[in-house]
């Protein structure tokens, strides 16, 4: 019989985790083998010897479910938000030590929205100006989101590369947050509107004309292509990648 990888979730009370759930149950090369929530003890992944944990948590708990998994030379594929440079150093230094283990950390799992990012910093060379609009449900707790920080940064990386100036503004005076957050030198401007999921407008401005690059997802089963390719290719790749892009061959 053909084996099928154990996966445990993580958060699986949450609406991601539940989405998560039924896309693990559903697919045939993968066996749901423990539902964790919030106060259930970790000792359950060994128990159920888990070979990948499925962390869609909190921030606050994300951190220390992904080193438990890790110490325990369990895979992770990450959907938390809250994972500052620090701790992703950290991260990466125990990493060091179990040599074959791999962790995903992904700021977004949608397969649209990964490949608009990275289009969005193709793009980010060719215009003069660029900011960033997010738009969420009101549940969400952190602005801006973690998608639209790493879009922010890539582009940032990619106009510094290319050496490309700061964008034209003219601004002397505004109101606290009327200019929006920035992001290594990118404005980004965070909307919470009820009937929202996750959206995502990167606006680039050039002479005489205008590109924006839009991403929608409508519901969380939009995620679950992204979370499902993480899970099947994690074991694969030891050690930490942050960003479902380093899975991707976006540059074929």
């Amino acid at each position: 019989m053909t084996h099928r990888v154990r996966v445990a979730v993580l958060g699986a009370k949450g609406r991601m985790g539940q989405a998560a759930v039924k896309a693990v149950e559903d697919a045939p090369d993968l066996e749901l083998v423990a539902t964790l929530g919030r106060g259930d003890s970790l000792d359950q992944l060994v128990t159920a010897k888990a070979e990948i944990a499925v962390d869609l948590s909190v921030p606050d708990a994300s951190e220390t479910n992904v080193r438990y998994a890790v110490e325990h030379d369990i895979h992770a594929v990450v959907g938390t938000t809250g994972w500052t440079e620090a701790k992703l150093a950290s991260l990466a230094e125990l990493l060091g030590q179990h040599p074959e283990t791999g962790v995903l950390i992904a700021p977004n799992f949608a397969l649209g929205s990964v490949l608009a990012t990275a289009f969005a910093a193709k793009a980010a060379k060719y215009f003069d100006s660029v900011e960033i609009i997010e738009l969420h449900h009101t549940r969400k707790v952190d602005a801006p989101s973690g998608t639209a920080i790493r879009t922010a940064q890539l582009i940032a990386d990619a106009r510094k590369t290319s050496g490309t100036p700061a964008a034209p503004d003219a601004t002397q005076t505004a109101m606290d947050g009327a200019r929006g957050a920035e992001v290594d030198g990118i404005p980004v401007h965070s909307i919470r509107l009820a009937g929202l999921t996750a959206h995502q407008e990167v606006l680039f401005g050039g002479f005489g004309e205008q590109l924006t690059i839009r991403h929608d997802s409508y519901n969380h089963e939009s995620f679950m292509p992204g979370v499902l390719l993480g899970v099947r290719k994690v074991a694969s790749r030891p050690g930490l990648t942050v960003g479902l892009d380093g899975y991707l061959d976006l540059d074929a």
